[in-house]
């Protein structure tokens, strides 16, 4: 592993993570700050609440891409699968502790997705039915996200060791590491949802510009 592409690589995608597109967005569209509701988070699902889908759906696709550019960014340099896995926990890091405000941020989620789609885009697309089933059935975001988060690492480790490479210890960490670094990010949602008193999803926003 060439250590100064893994420096390089893990700063980059700190810093890509870290771009809060939900105030970039608010702020360029004169929507309100996406802080002012729900969680007090900068991530899609606040963004709909307060911007609209229209404009959420631009936030979304910026979390998304600030996970998988660093990854296929790395790739493209030749940096191999452990700097691949650093850049991608690293973009999920700055995703939940943006330098940009106050080491605070989204929790996680588009920013993950962005990063599996890069590295395990099979287990991505077996867990995110769970995402939608459970959200679907509860109308609670964060306990789709954490169940679809969990799935997520038994499945890639499960995909992996049917391919002819086997499981690496990168791909063992990234389908650990990875959704660790969400379910931290989602602490108070815990708590919430052992209280009871966690938010439902308001499906009228779905309907807003």
């Amino acid at each position: 592993m060439d250590a100064s592409l893994l420096l390089v690589a893990t700063v980059g995608a700190y810093l890509s993570g870290s771009i809060p597109f939900g105030l970039l967005v608010a702020r360029l569209t004169g929507g309100p700050d996406p802080r002012s509701v729900g969680s007090g988070r900068t991530g899609g699902t606040n963004a709909l609440r307060a911007l609209g889908r229209r404009r959420a759906a631009v936030v979304s696709a910026g979390d998304i891409l600030k996970g998988a550019l660093p990854v296929l960014a790395v790739r493209a340099l030749g940096g191999g699968d452990g700097t691949e896995v650093a850049a991608a926990l690293f973009a999920v890091v700055g995703a939940t502790r943006s330098i940009w405000v106050g080491f605070k941020g989204g929790r996680g989620i588009a920013t993950g997705f962005g990063t599996a789609l890069a590295i395990a885009p099979i287990a991505l697309a077996a867990a995110a039915p769970i995402f939608i089933v459970v959200i679907w059935r509860t109308r609670i975001v964060s306990l789709g996200s954490l169940a679809a988060v969990a799935a997520f690492a038994p499945i890639e480790i499960f995909v992996r060791m049917q391919t002819p490479e086997g499981l690496s210890i990168w791909a063992l960490a990234y389908s650990i590491a990875g959704p660790a670094l969400v379910w931290l990010a989602h602490a108070d949602n815990i708590a919430r949802l052992r209280a009871g008193t966690e938010r439902t999803f308001d499906a009228g926003a779905l309907t807003r510009d």
